[in-house]
């Protein structure tokens, strides 16, 4: 397709048009499809993700799950569980293999995500990753920028795992994810190996730092001019573009945890990764928002002022030391999202028992 044509969907002009990639925020294969079909170069999974596609193709894995059980006689649970993860993000990974081998191996990655219960198990967390890395040769993995988290990104990076850092809405979480990245490469790069084919990422859950502006504004009694609230995620992505970019961090920030529009067109022109729900990539194709750079255009000031000032939770987020690394975990997005993480595992578990002991 004509990347100019007007035909050329919105999306697939984002991928061809800018240094911006745009992924799928699922391992769906019909919404996997549909994302590579419009230019995604990429895709990701999360406890909430893969419990959201087992319920609603359940009847297309039901056999496998039962098989698994079948296969697995003295399995637990949380086995099966992990089993199955594993094979929903290895039929992504398959799908994208086209993508990472076109691309030289630079993209077309899947990533898989570690257990969120390990949050605080620096060595777990390590353990998983490298077993997730050798499944496929186009994994990319999940880990928590959580205390342990931060200490299991140098050293999975150290080994060769290409890095997607997750739970993170906050420019001291970004900094510390891309400074993570560095040592680890560095230290790879000293022990002979070659680290110019890794891709590692940093996500900033930009969608859940202005759910969680929002429960604060209410919870408080806080007044904010209408709309304002929906740039907060943005002006700190933004941000930690300008500083990634300046400092020289191979980490490639991306954008997760989509609420509107904006999510996508304020951040295209940017070297960075949007990982895009399907339901948002079909609103976007439909829509008539013009394909340009806005990266670099500045959230208004007015609104970068008024959230300051009102929201100390802002403030942690947006000043790069808002935050100590101690106090990573603590933070509310944190423990929102890492408390979500967990609910849909113990739900996904909770299935797979339905599956190994049916309800009478």
């Amino acid at each position: 397709m004509n990347i100019s044509s007007p035909n050329a969907s919105p999306l697939y002009r984002t991928v061809h048009n800018t240094p911006t990639d745009v992924w799928n925020d699922s391992c769906s294969p019909r919404e996997l499809e549909y994302a590579i079909s419009n230019g995604a170069v990429g895709a990701t999974t999360n406890p909430s993700i893969v419990l959201g596609v087992l319920k609603k193709e359940f009847e297309a894995w039901k056999g496998r799950l039962r098989q698994l059980v079948a296969e697995n006689p003295t399995a637990t649970e949380d086995v099966i569980a992990w089993r199955l993860i594993e094979e929903m993000g290895l039929r992504g990974a398959e799908m994208l293999l086209p993508v990472f081998e076109r691309e030289r191996r630079l993209k077309g990655r899947l990533s898989m995500q570690t257990n969120p219960v390990n949050y605080m198990d620096f060595s777990q967390l390590v353990e998983q990753a490298v077993h997730f890395d050798r499944l496929a040769p186009n994994i990319q993995v999940k880990i928590p920028a959580t205390a342990a988290g931060i200490v299991a990104i140098e050293e999975a990076t150290r080994r060769g795992v290409n890095i997607n850092a997750t739970v993170s809405f906050t420019l001291p979480q970004a900094i510390a994810v891309a400074e993570a990245v560095e040592r680890g490469l560095d230290r790879r790069a000293k022990d002979g190996h070659d680290v110019s084919g890794m891709r590692p990422v940093c996500t900033l859950m930009i969608g859940r730092l202005d759910d969680w502006l929002k429960v604060v504004a209410k919870r408080e009694g806080i007044t904010i001019t209408p709309g304002h609230l929906d740039w907060g995620g943005i002006a700190v992505f933004k941000k930690a573009y300008g500083l990634f970019k300046a400092r020289g961090y191979r980490a490639r920030p991306l954008a997760a945890a989509y609420r509107h529009h904006m999510h996508w067109s304020e951040l295209i022109g940017g070297d960075v990764v949007l990982t895009i729900p399907y339901e948002w990539q079909v609103l976007f194709n439909k829509s008539d928002i013009e394909v340009k750079p806005r990266i670099q255009d500045p959230v208004d000031p007015v609104i970068v002022d008024e959230l300051y000032r009102k929201f100390g939770e802002f403030r942690r987020a947006y000043d790069e030391d808002g935050l100590s690394i101690a106090e990573f975990d603590r933070y509310g997005a944190t423990v929102r999202t890492l408390r979500s993480f967990i609910e849909a595992y113990r739900e996904l578990t909770a299935v797979v028992r339905d599956t190994m002991l049916p309800p009478p």
